[in-house]
């Protein structure tokens, strides 16, 4: 019988002390829900933030690319006032609105910035086409809906066209993105 006993005593500590670890390891378990809730919250208010700034930031990069249009063309050209070629364009864009200096030449701009697929294109990303026989040697900005804004040829002025006609659908040559890290570092060697 006496091994029943302890058997029995012993049940009943064991069965005292889980009541008592119980709470302690329901508590503990409480707190670690709670922070990882916490960092989930402010996680997702950090990524809301930052679609925030980036939407914000598109929607400032076409509405600008917008207000050129009908800017003649210029070879060379850089302003508005003078009038753009289409990497002078797309240079004049980003840094009036993103503060970013991209290099000067279209094949430039496209060695500096972030090669994406055709089919992540989002407002304000850059399109390469080859319009010389040569790669990447004409630029424009992505406005969404298959469209573009650029500054075409000599006599022509900045307007809007659609990727899918043949012409530009022949010729299209990547799409590009501009992060602001990658678009900083050319800065220096931009003005050639």
């Amino acid at each position: 019988m006496s091994r029943w006993l302890i058997i029995l005593l012993l049940a009943c500590s064991s069965a005292q002390a889980a009541p008592d670890a119980a709470p302690a390891a329901d508590a503990d378990s409480a707190l670690q829900q709670q922070r990882l809730l916490n960092q989930f919250v402010e996680i997702r208010h950090n990524v809301s933030l930052q679609a925030h700034e980036v939407v914000d930031r598109t929607s400032d990069l076409v509405v600008t690319a917008m207000g050129f249009l009908g800017v003649p063309y210029r070879r060379g050209g850089s302003s508005a006032e003078t009038g753009f070629d289409c990497s002078g364009l797309v240079r004049a864009i980003y840094e009036k609105t993103a503060g970013l200096l991209l290099p000067r030449r279209a094949d430039q701009q496209a060695a500096f910035t972030e090669k994406i697929d055709k089919n992540e294109l989002q407002p304000g990303d850059l399109v390469f086409f080859n319009t010389m026989r040569r790669a990447f040697s004409h630029v424009g900005i992505y406005v969404g809906d298959g469209k573009f804004i650029h500054a075409p040829r000599s006599g022509a002025q900045v307007r809007v066209e659609d990727m899918h006609q043949s012409y530009w659908k022949r010729r299209f040559d990547g799409a590009r993105r501009v992060s602001p890290a990658v678009a900083a570092a050319p800065s220096q060697t931009s003005r050639q």
